[in-house]
């Protein structure tokens, strides 16, 4: 019994997932990006519950109040208010659940989505899968943000069109990259093996297929959501995505650059917060790219 609770612990400690937490946990930056991360999920999910202000409450006796660290601040606003006497702080609090919340929402929406397409597209043969490839390839052409600024033009400006539009953009990449995937895996000699012993399509791709992509689909996800956090902070610091007074961090910056000089931290906060979470998102996806390469040499 003793020799069989050794054999199982030497398989679990040498099972995929655990091996590649464990190369992922060995890099400092991506621990860090990953603790960063964490930190804006939680807010857009608990900020509501976090915020010291209603951040939507105008008070007319407090208009551009100076942060709490300046001499005319007060405890109370820790980063200040904005020319409508709204406070800064819980505004990006709330913010989160726009800038990164929604972010993750479309990212899984159009990763959802091209699964589909992509497993309709890799599993095809024929005029159809040339017919869909070429599309493909034509959408691919478009950066994302100018096909999100088009797709809002048609559906008009608003967080959820937004939200539509962001999706649209990045579902070209994930279908074209989940297609490559399955195309690289039905290539391989177990594919062909298991297809000559009777499976059928769908056996192929569920218990073969999928099992083998999971990684590349974890890869696309994380970049596609740096990505998406920066198209709803453009869309929204353009006028077409976020509206007043709709606390989005792009939002807010469009709102308070006219009163840059006067208070800056509305502008600066704002865009630090975009830029901290781009960076968490980019840091975990450098380190699960590192951790994946690194299973794959052993």
């Amino acid at each position: 019994m003793a020799q069989f609770g050794v054999i199982s612990a030497e398989l679990l400690a040498r099972s995929p997932a655990r091996q590649l937490w464990r190369d992922f946990s060995a890099q400092h930056s991506a621990v860090a990006g990953l603790v960063l991360f964490s930190v804006f999920f939680l807010l857009a999910v608990l900020s509501p519950l976090l915020t010291p202000h209603d951040p939507y409450l105008q008070n007319d006796t407090l208009l551009l109040l100076a942060p709490s660290w300046s001499e005319l601040g007060q405890v109370q606003y820790p980063l200040g208010t904005d020319d409508l006497g709204r406070d800064i702080f819980s505004r990006l609090l709330i913010g989160a659940r726009y800038s990164f919340g929604i972010a993750v929402i479309t990212v899984v929406g159009a990763l959802l989505m091209g699964l589909l397409l992509g497993t309709l597209a890799g599993m095809s043969r024929g005029v159809k899968s040339s017919v869909f490839n070429h599309i493909l390839d034509l959408a691919l052409t478009i950066p994302s943000l100018l096909l999100a600024i088009i797709i809002v033009a048609i559906l008009g400006p608003g967080l959820l069109n937004t939200t539509w539009a962001i999706m649209l953009a990045l579902l070209p990449q994930f279908v074209h990259g989940i297609r490559n995937a399955i195309a690289e895996q039905l290539n391989q000699d177990y594919v062909i093996a298991y297809r000559l012993d009777g499976a059928n399509n769908w056996q192929i791709f569920s218990r073969i297929v999928l099992p083998n992509i999971w990684e590349k689909l974890t890869l696309m996800a994380t970049m596609a959501l740096s990505t998406a956090i920066l198209d709803i902070a453009a869309l929204g610091f353009l006028g077409l995505g976020a509206q007043t007074p709709t606390a989005e961090w792009g939002a807010m910056m469009a709102d308070s650059l006219d009163l840059i000089y006067l208070a800056p931290s509305g502008v600066a906060m704002a865009g630090l917060l975009v830029f901290l979470a781009v960076l968490s998102v980019n840091l975990v996806g450098d380190g699960l790219r590192n951790a994946v390469k690194k299973r794959r040499d052993s």
